[in-house]
Parts: structure tokens; sequence; C-alpha cells
């Protein structure tokens, strides 16, 4: 009979597991039986949990997302009421550590590169690529027409993703004091008095 709790500590195990897996040789060369070697149980408690490598790479960035969200949710409770405080707390929360460490940077571009060909991971990016834009289109409607809210969260998502995208493609540490100074530079350009 299993313990009680075990399937949650098996699942984090072995998400755990895959980030470091996918960070080492990549979403190619990471394998059910690599992840399940580098978490020293059996290939078919991976099958078990998780079904293939698509359910393990869903599981492994629903939790990146979880992960982002209650980053996001955090930063924006403990942020000033201004449009601008919260619109940097949400910039902060994407340039979080948790979202620019080795490991999430590279599952991400894995995620990114196959939720253009697998229906499950299409749908988790529509649902992560809404849930920024509406929170920025939120914060710059509290100072902007409806029109220019829509444009300014649009451009600032882009600007987001450039940058992260950028980073994680540099080959070095991440450099989240610029992306954050050019994101807060943009929010302060949109939001500025208008004469």
């Amino acid at each position: 009979m299993p313990k009680v709790g075990m399937r949650e500590v098996r699942r984090a195990q072995l998400i755990d597991a895959t980030l470091l897996t996918i960070d080492e040789v990549g979403l190619n060369g990471a394998t059910l039986a690599s992840v399940a070697q580098r978490a020293s149980i059996s290939t078919g408690i991976v099958s078990h949990y998780f079904g293939d490598k698509d359910g393990l790479l869903e599981a492994t960035m629903r939790h990146v997302l979880r992960s982002l969200w209650q980053g996001t949710s955090r930063r924006r409770r403990a942020a000033k009421a201004d449009p601008r405080s919260k619109l940097r707390a949400v910039v902060a929360a994407n340039f979080d550590v948790e979202q620019v460490n080795g490991p999430v940077m590279k599952t991400w571009l894995a995620f990114w590169s196959e939720s253009m060909h697998k229906d499950s991971l299409q749908r988790l990016q529509y649902v992560n690529t809404r849930r920024l834009y509406s929170n920025l289109c939120a914060e710059f409607s509290r100072v902007l027409s409806r029109a220019a809210a829509r444009r300014a969260a649009t451009g600032l998502a882009a600007l987001i993703d450039g940058l992260w995208l950028r980073g994680a493609l540099a080959g070095g540490p991440f450099d989240t004091k610029t992306a954050l100074r050019v994101s807060y530079d943009y929010i302060d350009l949109m939001i500025q008095p208008q004469n």
C-alpha cells in the first residue's frame, strides 16, 4: 500500500529531475529512462505518473507556470496600489530567479518549441499568454484609454518575452537588472502624463 502523500512527493521529484535533465541534455535527450535514472526510480514509475514524455513535459510546465502565477500574484499583492507599481510587479515576476535559472529557462525554450506541435502544450501557452496580457491590460487600463491600454499591454508582453528570450539565449547569467530597467522604462513611457 502506498504511503499517504507519496504521489505528490514522487511527482515533485520527477519534475525536478525533468528540469535538470532538460538543462543537461535538452528535450531530445531527456527520456523517461534518463529522468528516472536521475530521480533514482524505475522508468515504470515515471510512466505510471505521467504516461509518456509529453505528459511529463506538460506536468513540468504546469509546475513552472504555477510558480510564475504564484510569484506574480505574490508580487502584485505586495506592490503599492498604483498602476506603475503593479505593472512593475508583473514584470519582476517574469524575471524572478525562479523563471530565469538555467533548468527553467531551457525547459521554457523546449516548451515553446513543442507547443507549436502539441495541442495540450499549445493550450498551456495560450493560458500563459492571456494571463500576462490580462494582468498588463488591467493595470494600463487604469490610466489609459481601452485601445491605448491594449497596445501598451501588447508591447510590454512582447518586450518581456523578447528580453527573456535574448537573456535565455545569451549563454551566460541572465542580466535581470537590464531586463527590469528596460521594461520599467517602457512602463514609464507608456503611462507618463500626456501634454
